[in-house]
């Protein structure tokens, strides 16, 4: 893959706060009866409403939690869920900017009676840059993210080399990104981006094996029934 392929290598903090190209497009999408209910009465309690100040998770969670996880795109919340209620320890930042998935997974914490779980719906590259502090995250993750299949797309992608610099100043040492997706062409674009970031590490010698901790959606094994790939990719923060 060629740098000019790869792009914003050379992307700092300040440009990247100006780009115009978002790794998303909004649609709203129809919302159930369900996730509308949600997002009335679950919402104001669940919700943190973006604004530049930085968070903090001791005070947003009420306890001093042990790790701090942060989740870019949670979809319709599925994952999101399970892994919550699996890991009550932890205090778990959910970042997503369509209403659909917002309400769907408000519904699922009212349903599970989650306390560890908080949603942000808005771009998560300005929720990194003001509202999460440096050294502050224990793990991300980034769960099949949208592909941007075409090559005239692929500036859209959010895995991109100043996006990985800034989630790196984000991340204490030791801390993991985990990357899933089931586009074989996005895997080797993240693992290529990934290993030519100094501040990471690969946990593994490619592809990781699939964490315990992340379930499979109905998505995801319908999609192994075809004999679709899965690509898991961890690396750690130096």
């Amino acid at each position: 893959m060629d740098q000019d392929a790869l792009g914003q290598d050379n992307i700092g903090k300040e440009e990247l706060a100006k780009r115009p190209i978002r790794s998303f497009v909004l649609r709203q999408g129809r919302l159930t009866h369900g996730q509308q209910r949600a997002l009335d009465e679950l919402m104001p309690v669940f919700g943190v409403s973006y604004a530049p100040g930085l968070l903090d998770f001791d005070e947003l969670f009420g306890r001093n939690s042990s790790l701090k996880i942060l989740e870019i795109g949670f979809g319709m919340g599925e994952s999101t869920a399970r892994i919550a209620q699996s890991q009550p320890d932890r205090d778990f930042l959910g970042v997503e900017v369509h209403t659909p998935g917002v309400g769907s997974l408000l519904k699922q914490i009212g349903e599970l009676e989650l306390k560890n779980l908080r949603i942000v719906q808005h771009d998560a590259v300005e929720v990194l840059q003001h509202m999460i502090a440096d050294a502050s995250l224990d793990g991300v993750h980034i769960f099949f993210p949208d592909p941007w299949h075409k090559k005239r797309h692929h500036k859209r992608r959010l895995i991109q080399a100043g996006f990985i610099k800034l989630l790196c100043s984000k991340m204490k040492v030791g801390a993991y990104l985990h990357v899933a997706t089931d586009w074989q062409e996005y895997a080797e674009w993240v693992l290529e981006i990934l290993q030519q970031e100094p501040l990471l590490e690969n946990t593994a010698q490619d592809y990781a094996p699939k964490p315990d901790y992340r379930p499979l959606t109905k998505f995801e094994n319908r999609g192994i029934k075809l004999g679709h790939g899965v690509w898991d990719i961890v690396f750690r923060r130096k």
